[in-house]
C-alpha cells in the first residue's frame, strides 16, 4: 500500500508538470532568494515544413561533371550549409544528400528565403591586408598577392612573398607613358593572413553602441600577427572580405594577445551574417540553386488542423470503446489515456519533437496502441475474476500474466521503429523518421501508463469494490 501511495504522488506531480509545460510557450524556474533565473526553456511546439509552410530548395554542385564530386566533400558541404542556416536563426532544418551531387534543403517557417539561400552560397575569403600609410577606401575592391598554394594551414602567409609591401607597378623611364585610354595597372597589396587563422568568431556590442565582429586567432597565427603589428605601428591593416575592404583600422600598438574586432558600421543582422560566413569557412563543393518550392502557411495550417481532428476522433473512439466494453476498468484506463496524451505533448515540447504530418500519423497510431496493454491486462483480469479470485488478486495476477505478451509485442514494435529511424536518415525517406520517433515515444509512454498509472488507479478505485455485487461494472 505504501508503494502504491508513493506512485500516486509521483503520478500527480508528473501530471501537474505536464500541464504546466503543455499550457506554456516558455517555462522558467526562478530562484526566490535573488529572483535570478535558474532554468529557462522555450516550449513552443516545433513544426515541420508540411505543417508550418516554408521553403524547399534543391542545391546542386556547381561543377561540369557530377561524377567528379567527392561524396565526403559533399557531406561536409551539407554540414557547413546546415550550420550556417542554424546560426542565421533558421530552425528545424532538414538537409539531405540526393544522388551524387545534389542537396535537398527544407526551411520551415522562414519569411526571407532568398536571403537565407544567398547567405548559404557565399564563400567568404577574409584577408588581413597590409596597406602601409595609404589605405584604400572602405567598400572599394582591391588586388592582393594572396596565393592559396603558399598559405599555411593556419592562415598565415609568408612575409617574403613578392609584393610584401604595398606597391604599384611602376612604368620604366625608357617606356613611353601609356595612352590616356590605357587600362591602369592596379596596386597589389600584401596579405598578412587569411580567415583560416581565426579560432573563434562572435558578435558583440561595440563601445559606440553598434555591433562588431570579435575574433580570436589560432596560437601560431597570433604569434605572426603580434610580430607584424609590432613592426607596423601607426600603419593601416585592412580587413578585406572577398577582395572588398570592410575596414582599415590603424595599428596603434602591437597586438600580442591574438584578439581583435572587425568594425564597419554593422547592424546586428549584418554582423551576425559576416560572423557566420567566417566561422564556417568556404564550401568544399560550390553549390547553386536549381529549384525552389514554397509551401504556403495556409496549406500547413490546413494540414495541422486535419491531423489534429483525426487525432481527436481516434482518441474519442478509443475512449468510447474502452468505456462500453470494459466498463469501470475501461473508465480507469481512459483516465490513464488522458494522462498519456498530456505526458506525450510535454515530451514533444521539451525534447523537442518536430511535428510533421507523418509524425502526427505516428502519434495517432500510438493512441490506439496505448490501450493494447490495458486490453491484455483487462482480459486476464476477467479470467481471474471468473475463476473466483478476489479483485485485488485478480488485478495483480492479470498484470503479471499479461506482462510477457506486453513486453514482447512492444519490444518488437520498438525494434521496427529503430529500423525505420535508421533508414529515415536517407534521402527520400525523411518522413519515415518523424513517424518512427513519435511512434516509439508513444510506445514507451503507453508502457508507463499501462504498467504504473493504470495499475495504481485500478487498486485505488477497485480494491474496495465487491465484484459479486456489481458484475456488470466489469463486463462479466
Amino acid at each position: 500500500m505504501r508503494n502504491r501511495n508513493n506512485w500516486l504522488i509521483a503520478i500527480i506531480v508528473l501530471v501537474a508538470f505536464s500541464l504546466w509545460v503543455d499550457l506554456s510557450n516558455r517555462i522558467a524556474i526562478i530562484n526566490p532568494l535573488n529572483d535570478l533565473t535558474i532554468f529557462s526553456r522555450n516550449t513552443e511546439v516545433r513544426r515541420g515544413l508540411d505543417t508550418l509552410g516554408g521553403l524547399q530548395t534543391l542545391l546542386e554542385a556547381d561543377v561540369s561533371d557530377c561524377s567528379s564530386v567527392d561524396p565526403a566533400a559533399l557531406d561536409i558541404t551539407r554540414q557547413i550549409l546546415e550550420n550556417r542556416a542554424n546560426a542565421l536563426g533558421v530552425s528545424e532544418i532538414v538537409m539531405q544528400i540526393a544522388g551524387q551531387c545534389r542537396i535537398v534543403a527544407e526551411f520551415p517557417g522562414i519569411s526571407n528565403p532568398e536571403e537565407v539561400v544567398a547567405a548559404l552560397q557565399q564563400t567568404a575569403l577574409l584577408e588581413f591586408v597590409d596597406m602601409g600609410t595609404s589605405p584604400a577606401l572602405e567598400g572599394s575592391e582591391i588586388v592582393t598577392d594572396y596565393d592559396v598554394t603558399k598559405a599555411g594551414p593556419d592562415g598565415t602567409v609568408a612575409t617574403n612573398l613578392p609584393g610584401a609591401e604595398p606597391t604599384a607597378s611602376p612604368v620604366p623611364d625608357t617606356v613611353a607613358a601609356p595612352a590616356p585610354d590605357a587600362t591602369p595597372v592596379p596596386q597589389v597589396y600584401h596579405t598578412v593572413m587569411t580567415g583560416a587563422a581565426l579560432d573563434t568568431v562572435g558578435v558583440q556590442l561595440g563601445a559606440a553602441g553598434g555591433s562588431q565582429v570579435a575574433f580570436v586567432l589560432k596560437p601560431e597565427a597570433a604569434k605572426v600577427f603580434s610580430e607584424f603589428t609590432a613592426g607596423h605601428v601607426n600603419q593601416y591593416l585592412a580587413i578585406v572580405l572577398d577582395k572588398k575592404v570592410v575596414s582599415a583600422p590603424v595599428i596603434r600598438s602591437a597586438i600580442t594577445d591574438g584578439q581583435g574586432v572587425i568594425e564597419g558600421g554593422f547592424t546586428n543582422e549584418s554582423a551576425n551574417a559576416l560572423a557566420v560566413q567566417l566561422r564556417y569557412g568556404s564550401l568544399p563543393v560550390p553549390v547553386k540553386v536549381v529549384e525552389s518550392r514554397t509551401v504556403g502557411p495556409t496549406l500547413g495550417e490546413e494540414s495541422i488542423r486535419k491531423g489534429l481532428t483525426a487525432g481527436l476522433i481516434g482518441l474519442a473512439v478509443v475512449i468510447l470503446f474502452m468505456a462500453l466494453y470494459y466498463r469501470l476498468p475501461g473508465l480507469v484506463a481512459n483516465l490513464a489515456l488522458v494522462i498519456y496524451a498530456l505526458i506525450t505533448l510535454m515530451l514533444y515540447k521539451l525534447i523537442p519533437v518536430v511535428i510533421t504530418m507523418p509524425g502526427l500519423a505516428g502519434f495517432i497510431l500510438s493512441i490506439g496502441m496505448a490501450v493494447d496493454a490495458n486490453i491484455l491486462i483487462f482480459e486476464r483480469l476477467k479470467e481471474e475474476l471468473r475463476a473466483g479470485r478476489s479483485l485485488q488478486q485478480a488485478i495483480d495476477l492479470g498484470w503479471r500474466r499479461a506482462w510477457p505478451s506486453i513486453r514482447d509485442s512492444n519490444t518488437s514494435s520498438l525494434i521496427t521503429c529503430a529500423i525505420l529511424f535508421i533508414f529515415g536518415s536517407t534521402f527520400g525517406a525523411s518522413m519515415v523518421k518523424g513517424f518512427s520517433i513519435t511512434l516509439a515515444l508513444g510506445i514507451l509512454i503507453s508502457l508507463f501508463t499501462a504498467i504504473i498509472v493504470t495499475r495504481t488507479f485500478l487498486h485505488l478505485v477497485l480494491d474496495r469494490v465487491k465484484t459479486a455485487e456489481h458484475p456488470g461494472w466489469f463486463g462479466l
